[in-house]
């Protein structure tokens, strides 16, 4: 079986992207820590080198192929476990990462992450993304979300955060239509216009998986998000 590190090379070389020279060893702390944690909380039902190389950190990486993140404010919502955000990071250092996840708990497992890797600087921020939009209204380049909500459910709470003229990426798997013209109205009225929608394979598998790229073209109203009782309700439609 091949090692992670020989995984990811050959992934990285796949998806036609630089391969950082301290990723390798970021990406083996990062694993190590991720199936330490995972063994007293529920951080991911993945795990195993092949399987966390390749359908976390690989996949992850893949949006590097169509965005440019480097030197750019990037807000990961919903991050979970530190994806896709931290496995962008440590492909991309250069990127200025946010993490913002609800739970605590998986805010302390990032803050941990981070300084092991050298991102002491990287905020991790334990907040609801409709409360945080509050805060950090328009700040962000790029916004990724890989959370399993709807594509109307994640508009609302992703695009407060993009700046006029940034990118929203929403990953999704291969069957994504449906969902995303169910989501126009609410990506038109939220300030967003759907640009692009990519599909790739994750390196190694015969798995697809797709990226939704939405281009702010105008402001959010000050209306949204509205609050998460609401949203829930009676997304936008």
């Amino acid at each position: 079986m091949n090692t992670l590190e020989e995984i990811l090379q050959d992934g990285f070389e796949t998806l036609g992207l630089p391969l950082p020279e301290e990723a390798c060893a970021r990406y083996r702390t990062y694993y190590t820590l991720l199936e330490e944690k995972n063994r007293v909380m529920n951080l991911t039902a993945i795990t195993g080198e092949e399987n966390v190389a390749r359908l976390h950190f690989l996949d992850c990486a893949a949006l590097l192929r169509y965005a440019g993140f480097a030197g750019k404010a990037v807000y990961d919502i919903g991050t979970g476990a530190g994806f896709p955000g931290l496995a962008l990071k440590i492909a991309c250092p250069e990127m200025n990462l946010t993490l913002l996840d609800s739970l605590d708990k998986r805010i302390g497992f990032l803050k941990e992450v981070c300084s092991a890797l050298g991102f002491e600087t990287t905020p991790c921020l334990h907040a609801r993304a409709e409360e945080a939009a509050k805060d950090h209204r328009e700040k962000a380049d790029i916004v990724t979300s890989r959370a399993v909500a709807g594509l109307n459910v994640l508009s609302e709470l992703c695009l407060p955060f993009v700046k006029e003229g940034g990118l929203f990426l929403a990953m999704k798997g291969p069957d994504f239509e449906q969902e995303l013209d169910e989501a126009k109205p609410a990506v038109r009225r939220l300030g967003g216009k759907v640009e692009t929608c990519q599909v790739y394979t994750v390196p190694g598998t015969e798995i697809r998986h797709s990226v939704i790229l939405i281009r702010k073209v105008g402001k959010t109203p000050a209306a949204y998000p509205r609050r998460w009782a609401q949203i829930k309700k009676a997304p936008i439609r």
